[in-house]
């Protein structure tokens, strides 16, 4: 499931900015990207986090549920030189063959906080991971001012921080008293995930943290608000609970333990 944003060529620019800029090096500091890697992004909507790998000449594969954002991604890649080494896929992932299927990179930018019972996800997307291969996470911690995804709104409910923490029967009058469509937003709000939750999924599943790095200003910010990147300080970082409240956005590069 995807959040509704109106220009969705706008939004492809902007996961490519920050995924070339800041994803993309970030990955590159633990686990080599060149023309042999193989890369899988679930959940990748038009396909922008994947352009940056694609110019690199890596091995694309992108897989989501919408149809509709895919035959964007279709489209948006046409013209592409390296456009042979991409592939797109309209389905559930669970209904993906992973036989044949493995990958040296997996990706989920702003997607896990959008699943539905992340365990059984966490354990299923094992096999598309091929041996010694990584995967990255972004997300934004539930708790933090706009982890409900509130700033889609097309009210001035877009503005107001943490209003998704409020009770569900609650949350749901404000954005109908303000016009918008509740579906998406309560979805979020089941789904949506802390550092702690996620973190307890990793080692439960067997997943050894390479490196995970917390963001007091989140790298898309650049784009989205001229906002350049601004760290959680390491103290800051290590406060259990409470770094949900301030953390916009939190990276992690996971690998099997052997």
């Amino acid at each position: 499931m995807h959040i509704r944003y109106v220009d969705r060529k706008l939004y492809f620019y902007e996961q490519t900015f920050t995924t070339n800029k800041y994803v993309i090096p970030y990955i590159q500091q633990f686990f080599p990207i060149n023309e042999n890697t193989k890369v899988l992004e679930i959940g990748c909507g038009e396909g922008g986090n994947l352009k940056p790998f694609l110019d690199k000449n890596c091995l694309c594969t992108g897989i989501d549920i919408n149809e509709a954002q895919i035959e964007n991604a279709k489209t948006f890649y046409e013209d592409h030189p390296n456009k042979q080494n991409i592939e797109f896929i309209a389905s559930d992932i669970y209904k993906v063959d992973s036989k044949d299927r493995t990958y040296d990179l997996i990706m989920l930018r702003d997607v896990i906080e959008h699943i539905p019972h992340q365990e059984v996800f966490m354990q299923y997307v094992k096999h598309f991971l091929a041996p010694g291969g990584v995967l990255f996470f972004g997300f934004p911690p539930w708790q933090n001012p706009f982890g409900g995804h509130q700033q889609v709104c097309q009210s001035k409910l877009s503005k107001m921080p943490y209003i998704h923490l409020l009770p569900a029967t609650s949350y749901r009058k404000l954005l109908i008293k303000h016009g918008e469509d509740p579906t998406s937003l309560l979805e979020v709000k089941e789904t949506g995930i802390s550092i702690e939750r996620f973190e307890c999924i990793v080692h439960k599943e067997n997943y050894h943290i390479l490196d995970k790095q917390f963001y007091f200003i989140n790298p898309n910010y650049e784009i989205k608000f001229n906002l350049k990147p601004r760290k959680v300080s390491t103290f800051f970082g290590k406060l259990p609970y409470i770094r949900n409240f301030y953390t916009t956005a939190a990276y992690y590069i996971l690998q099997l333990k052997t």
